[in-house]
């Protein structure tokens, strides 16, 4: 269309980016219209739980103080339990983020002496802290958990061998990591961690399987929740909170670890009686009936990105064709300039901030210096248009998110055309 070709060169999008996009996107319309086709069964499936337990305008209504016999807030749990398929769910705003949802989740079911067991390799940097695995006041480690870990493959898949050798009676919960996090790993699908967990619970059934969720929500038609975890977490800023919940998390799983969680993140004895909504029920509600196809429009944009930075020599995980179980695309660019030159694309294609420059930083909860893109309505929000990654080597930049396809598009087409002005690529359209 000649109006939009011309209203892009205005911000910035010469002919021959613009003329790149297109020639890819003509060979990706059979796998989107797929991803449409998960969307539908997603939504179906969240607005069947919705019916089934009778969300009505009463659930919507604010409450403050201990927030006691508040209908809205334990209807959402019931809906998110349904949803997740597990007995029990625990979602409050006074979860800050999805770092605190995990931490909740892991303090609350790990006694002195027990012993954590991560079967993925490295957990992502905010989580070492916690672990213990750099030291902090409050580590688990400090409280007396010890953790241990097996490496991936050096072809990405699970060492079996390894994890049964690391399990002993000390193993009490497994953490399984479902997305990359800063590692250049694939993303394991939903498949992938139901045969971890059958493999776990083969050796000892009493070990408690958690999944970090995060990223993965709602990009397969089933959850980890389904396949045997006992505990899936993730973050109301990304995936579910459909890019209107301001703030929150969610931990879904049985009702013993929900029980336990409920108490660690309020106080013994209160666990899910106290927490007022303050008014945050309409856009936790409306959040998860709209996240189906807001991360259908964000798979798009990630796919989008590999098909387009791929094809130019830029290692891509998940590459160009590989099916997809997140919504992170890493893109390896091979040195910080180039970092600095997509974040500035795709932070240029925000609604928000998006005269702002992103540079590098020392970013709280990280080792290395970090740089991010973010211009969202919600701070941090990465179910947004964003992206981020650690300044060190392979100096490999994530991105992720995009409210609607049509933006997430946008900000891929920016973030190579700042490439391009840079001098550090050159595209060529057949």
């Amino acid at each position: 269309m000649k109006e939009l070709f011309e209203l892009y060169e205005t911000m910035g999008i010469s002919p021959a980016v613009y003329a790149y996009g297109e020639q890819a996107l003509e060979k990706l319309k059979e796998r989107f219209a797929k991803i449409d086709q998960i969307a539908e069964y997603n939504q179906a499936k969240v607005l069947s739980a919705m019916q089934r337990n009778r969300v009505s305008a009463a659930c919507f209504a604010a409450t403050t103080g201990y927030g006691y016999d508040d209908v809205g807030r334990d209807n959402l749990e019931r809906v998110y339990a349904d949803v997740f398929h597990t007995e029990a769910a625990l979602v409050r705003p006074q979860i800050t983020c999805g770092t605190h949802a995990l931490t909740v989740a892991l303090a609350a079911n790990l006694l002195p002496g027990d012993e954590l067991l991560s079967p993925v390799g490295r957990p992502y940097d905010t989580l070492e802290e916690v672990i213990g695995i750099r030291e902090s006041p409050c580590s688990l480690k400090e409280y007396g958990v010890s953790y241990k870990q097996v490496d991936l493959l050096p072809d990405g898949s699970f060492d079996y061998e390894g994890i049964e050798k690391a399990i002993t009676p000390k193993t009490k919960l497994v953490t399984i990591q479902r997305s990359k996090g800063y590692a250049m790993r694939p993303t394991f699908s939903v498949t992938q961690i139901g045969e971890l967990i059958a493999f776990i619970k083969n050796i000892r059934s009493d070990i408690i399987c958690m999944v970090d969720n995060c990223y993965g929500e709602f990009v397969e038609t089933q959850e980890p929740s389904d396949v045997g975890a006992d505990m899936v977490v993730g973050s109301l800023i990304k995936n579910p909170g459909g890019g209107l919940a301001p703030i929150g998390g969610y931990i879904c799983g049985t009702k013993a670890c929900i029980s336990r969680c409920s108490y660690r993140l309020s106080a013994p004895g209160l666990g899910q009686e106290v927490g007022a909504n303050l008014g945050l029920m309409p856009a936790f509600y409306q959040g998860l009936f709209l996240a189906p196809t807001v991360v259908a429009g964000a798979e798009k944009g990630a796919i989008f990105a590999a098909n387009l930075y791929e094809p130019l020599g830029y290692r891509c995980i998940p590459n160009a064709t590989e099916s997809r179980h997140d919504i992170i695309q890493a893109v390896e660019l091979g040195s910080e300039e180039a970092m600095i030159a997509f974040c500035k694309g795709i932070q240029a294609a925000a609604p928000v901030d998006s005269f702002a420059t992103p540079l590098p930083w020392d970013m709280p909860g990280y080792e290395n210096k970090v740089i991010m893109a973010a211009g969202a309505f919600v701070q941090g929000s990465s179910i947004e248009l964003s992206a981020d990654g650690p300044i060190r080597p392979p100096y490999a930049v994530y991105f992720q998110g995009g409210l609607t396809w049509c933006h997430a598009k946008l900000g891929i087409l920016l973030s190579l055309q700042k490439l391009c002005d840079a001098g550090l690529t050159k595209v060529i359209v057949k």
